[in-house]
């Protein structure tokens, strides 16, 4: 018990640290009566408070944000299709499909996150631009992405909920536009793409189901005899390879 209260108190402490350590860095110095810190004009300055405040929001933030601007809908949407299709059922697993969608969303976005880099993030580390116009550089090649896949069917119904008037140039098109408009159209994409690829086990599957009916197997379900034969199919082709292979080239 000594031992978890010593441990309970390091951990307070080092809390404790990390959120008085901005404050002693800044010069500031909290008042007699506990209230909020001042600054050395004699003004209340909460704004470290709120920086912390902020970027735990952003993280909370940053895996719906994955989702919503990158590949990542549409790769795992695809992968979770073929392992129905194969009825596998748990292999491969939830993490290792969302594994392999985060690296082929990295891989996919490596370019674009370069092109931010270079635009925003050194200008804004030289101090050269403030942090609102370095969002706004950031901007521009995630808008120029996301508008690469999104469909005009998509973007013309939010700019209608939207009101908002057709834009005379693409890179005048709202993020709150182009965000609900990609992620859409990444939804279909990977729909249509999973219809496509259960077709052929599907048709595996009625093949088995006719043969094992004719035969008079009635107590053998076919689904124990087409699931090794479609994972046997997928092995011989190099499904794996085929697949990502595809699934890189169409957002070329």
């Amino acid at each position: 018990m000594k031992r978890r209260s010593r441990i309970r108190g390091l951990l307070l402490a080092g809390a404790l640290g990390l959120l008085l350590a901005p404050c002693a860095s800044a010069g500031m110095r909290p008042r007699a009566s506990g209230g909020l810190p001042w600054n050395g004009s004699g003004g209340a300055s909460g704004s470290v408070p709120w920086n912390i405040v902020v970027l735990l929001t952003l993280l909370t933030l940053l895996p719906s944000l994955l989702l919503a601007m990158t590949p990542f809908a549409r790769l795992l949407v695809v992968f979770h299709f073929l392992r129905q299709a194969l009825g596998t059922q748990t292999a491969p697993s939830n993490q290792t499909l969302i594994g392999l969608s985060l690296i082929l969303t990295f891989f996919l976005m490596q370019p674009v996150m370069a092109t931010i880099y270079g635009t925003a993030v050194v200008p804004y580390e030289k101090g050269s631009v403030d942090a609102v116009t370095a969002v706004e550089l950031g901007a521009g090649p995630l808008r120029q992405f996301m508008l690469k896949f999104a469909r005009e069917k998509d973007l013309a119904l939010f700019l209608e909920l939207a009101k908002e008037p057709r834009p005379a140039r693409p890179d005048q098109v709202a993020m709150r536009v182009v965000l609900p408009a990609y992620i859409l159209s990444e939804l279909k994409a990977g729909f249509q793409i999973g219809a496509a690829l259960y077709l052929p086990f599907l048709v595996v599957d009625m093949v088995v189901a006719a043969i094992t009916t004719s035969v008079g197997m009635l107590q053998l379900p076919p689904v124990v005899i087409s699931t090794p034969l479609k994972i046997l199919l997928f092995v011989m082709v190099d499904g794996w390879n085929l697949l990502v292979g595809s699934l890189m080239k169409s957002f070329t």
